[in-house]
């Protein structure tokens, strides 16, 4: 699968079988999201594999929308120190995120990102040394529907090229 294709077909995926993940591809996720490009190559991150369903339930109930976590056959947990006093720290995630979440995807494995509202709640899941925190993790498995991986985009899922684009100038 070539780098457009990756981007253009890669789809949220909530629902996870129970098929593990070998670790072999997990290492080429984990290498993916090591290798990401970083601002001033400070490298911000730190990545907690969860394999443990108490656990990846227990985070799971750290985010509003992050229930996913709870049916993933692995979860990784984006750790940093404090992003807000660096801004480019939330980027460098997003970029390792994003790297790991495309070599999944090449795997045949789904993926779906999970923003931590309850940031001290996870820290603790987590067993975080006070210095770090987490405040996003990715869920990753085999979809329950395989269909789900190669779907096709929805008709409204995107706003137009020309929409977002603006040449020289507003």
């Amino acid at each position: 699968m070539n780098v457009f294709d990756a981007v253009r077909s890669k789809r949220a995926i909530r629902h996870f079988s129970d098929r593990p993940i070998s670790d072999d591809d997990l290492s080429k996720m984990l290498n993916a999201g090591r290798w990401s490009g970083s601002s001033k190559n400070i490298q911000p991150w730190h990545f907690v594999v969860l394999r443990q369903r108490q656990r990846l339930e227990a985070l799971s109930r750290c985010g509003q929308f992050a229930g996913h976590l709870a049916g993933a056959t692995v979860g990784v947990a984006l750790v940093t120190g404090d992003w807000h006093e660096r801004w480019p720290v939330a980027f460098d995630l997003g970029r390792a995120a994003q790297n790991m979440m495309l070599v999944a995807h090449e795997l045949g494995i789904g993926s779906v990102m999970a923003n931590i509202y309850e940031i001290e709640q996870a820290n603790s899941v987590l067993e975080l040394p006070p210095e770090l925190m987490c405040y996003a993790a990715i869920s990753f498995g085999y979809p329950v529907d395989p269909d789900a991986l190669t779907r096709p985009p929805r008709q409204d899922g995107k706003r137009p090229l020309a929409d977002v684009v603006h040449w020289e100038r507003w």
